[in-house]
């Protein structure tokens, strides 16, 4: 005997079974339909439709649509001749350019004023030009100092080629610096040194000077600076044992004597 084959599952299906799943798949497209009936459709958007340029130059400036869309197409079809500017009758009005522009114009003189754009590089590598100096005013004097503080009055002077050094002339000088001429003139009697007879003799010279040069009183004077400087050196030769010579040095000093008034 052969063996039984296996029997095919959907030939052994009943027919009820099969009406019951067509049901079913029948209920679920119903339904699907009631919910999609129930949800509202939603609304499609409008797309704006875009003016003529005519129509928004006469909502800006204020201007009759329909004036400013004759003019426009006017303007279109009356081609402008070549080579010159086609003359304006006086029937004409202004065209949409001429409407828009002023309208520009308006816009710029009410906004406030912007501010200046930034240099371009090329105008920042420019050296800028200096203004040229303004000329000077010649105008009076307003006194002989010309508003300025009057300065020290100061009377020199000198004594130059001293038969002195200047390290024995600076030895007599500090002692007088700074003091008053009537105080100078006795430390300088007083001082066992040769070089300050050449400062004695200095001293009453600048006194000289200061009466008649700056009508000034000696006594009223006080010595401001005092100082030695070096002069050219004299050289001689002495001669000495086993045929030898000896130089012999013979300095000497420039001296200055400043005086000037108490009261500065």
């Amino acid at each position: 005997m052969t063996p039984d084959k296996p029997s095919d599952p959907q030939k052994g299906k009943p027919a009820e079974t099969e009406k019951a799943e067509v049901e079913v798949a029948e209920a679920k497209a119903a339904k699907a339909e009631q919910e999609a009936e129930a949800q509202p459709e939603p609304k499609p958007k409008r797309s704006r439709a875009k003016k003529p340029a005519a129509d928004t130059a006469a909502e800006e400036t204020g201007v009759d649509k329909t004036a400013a869309a004759a003019e426009a197409e006017a303007s279109e079809e009356k081609p402008k001749p070549k080579g010159s500017r086609a003359k304006k009758s006086e029937d004409e009005g202004p065209t949409a350019e001429e409407v828009e522009a002023k309208a520009s114009e308006e816009a710029a003189e009410s906004q406030p004023a912007k501010k200046k754009a930034p240099k371009s590089r090329t105008e920042k590598d420019k050296p800028e030009t200096p203004a040229p100096p303004a000329p000077k005013r010649r105008g009076r004097k307003r006194g002989a100092d010309n508003g300025k503080p009057a300065e020290a009055v100061l009377v020199r002077a000198k004594a130059r080629y001293v038969r002195t050094s200047p390290r024995k002339a600076r030895l007599v000088c500090d002692h007088i610096r700074g003091k008053d001429v009537a105080e100078a003139r006795a430390i300088l009697a007083y001082t066992p040194r040769a070089a300050a007879k050449a400062w004695i003799k200095l001293l009453e010279s600048a006194v000289a000077n200061a009466e008649h040069n700056h009508e000034l009183v000696g006594d009223e004077l006080r010595i401001a600076a005092v100082y030695a400087d070096e002069g050219p050196t004299l050289k001689r030769y002495r001669p000495r044992a086993m045929g030898r010579a000896t130089r012999i040095r013979k300095r000497t000093s420039h001296l200055t004597i400043t005086l000037t008034p108490k009261e500065s």
